[in-house]
């Protein structure tokens, strides 16, 4: 094997621990916590020629933090999980020693610096919620990954902090729209609970917790229609799209847990954390900016062919 097809498959090591398929997903909660924020409206100003695309800057930045928050807690997930996967996913980058456990520490501080300075140059509000968010996700990958209640629990709050990231556009709106966080939050808990089958297979009672989640979710974001200044007509055609893209994998996954149901769902769950996202944006910023999001879907798809998304 030369040098150059070491290096190839060194950098792919790389954005292998990165997860990009999953990180597209993350940009979604910012742009859906955007459009909740009322800068959505932002691109209807642009479209109409009332503003340049400088007022688009906090949003680059919130998108750049993202990346850096969101890679950098997958990154720490595979080096918690370095001696597990060796045994149980050898293939992965660091077992299969195409990247040393120390680089992957690196490249994990790396990407969370980069998320945390990106975050302050919005707000110190920003930045805050972009502190909490690595402490959050180090606290998951280190201790609470493998608690039946406070692993969902954990990796929920560092998803809705996520959406709240994209809130913080306007600051003066995260007092207002903090319940927002809560709906990933139960999302991801039920992702997160029956993916603690996916090796192994799971049991029957979490297949049927997470299907409680799932219900609990798609009922809040039709409910979210009793505000004043959320449509849920237009939120509707996404949420069909959400039952039907979810519901069918997580059912037969709670009927049989075995391995690869369990993958399928959880693979299936992550992706279409997008279509909610575009859901909730759809109801505050309009059809056309749910589309806009909605779009990220078919290149996170793409993008999880190549690289694994659990």
């Amino acid at each position: 094997m030369n040098v150059a097809s070491l290096n190839l498959q060194s950098w792919r090591g790389y954005l292998e621990l990165m997860r990009p398929a999953n990180i597209v997903t993350a940009w979604a909660d910012i742009l859906v916590g955007f459009a909740a924020s009322g800068a959505g409206v932002i691109f209807a100003q642009l479209i109409n020629g009332e503003a340049s695309f400088a007022i688009l800057s906090p949003l680059a930045w919130l998108l750049l933090a993202t990346t850096g928050l969101y890679g950098g807690g997958i990154v720490f997930n595979d080096v918690f999980d370095a001696e597990l996967d060796a045994k149980e996913r050898p293939n992965r980058a660091i077992p299969s020693g195409r990247v040393s456990r120390q680089n992957a520490t690196l490249l994990g501080s790396i990407l969370f610096a980069i998320g945390i300075i990106a975050a302050f140059q919005v707000s110190l509000v920003t930045g805050a919620i972009a502190i909490f968010i690595v402490l959050s996700c180090l606290l998951y990958d280190s201790l609470a990954k493998h608690h039946p209640f406070f692993g969902p629990l954990n990796m929920g709050l560092c998803r809705g902090s996520n959406l709240l990231l994209g809130v913080s556009a306007v600051p003066a709106m995260i007092g207002e729209r903090w319940y927002l966080a809560l709906i990933p939050v139960f999302y991801i808990a039920a992702i997160t609970a029956i993916s603690q089958g996916e090796v192994h297979g799971g049991k029957k009672i979490t297949g049927v917790l997470a299907l409680l989640l799932i219900a609990i979710v798609l009922t809040a974001v039709l409910a979210l229609g009793l505000l004043g200044d959320y449509e849920a007509i237009a939120a509707l055609p996404f949420a069909v799209v959400l039952a039907i893209r979810v519901l069918p994998n997580f059912i037969k996954a709670a009927r049989e847990p075995v391995a690869e149901n369990v993958r399928t769902a959880v693979r299936i769950g992550v992706l279409s954390l997008i279509v909610l996202d575009a859901t909730i944006a759809s109801g505050f910023a309009g059809l056309y900016y749910g589309l806009l999001v909605l779009i990220l879907l078919p290149f996170s798809i793409n993008l999880a062919k190549v690289f694994a998304v659990t």
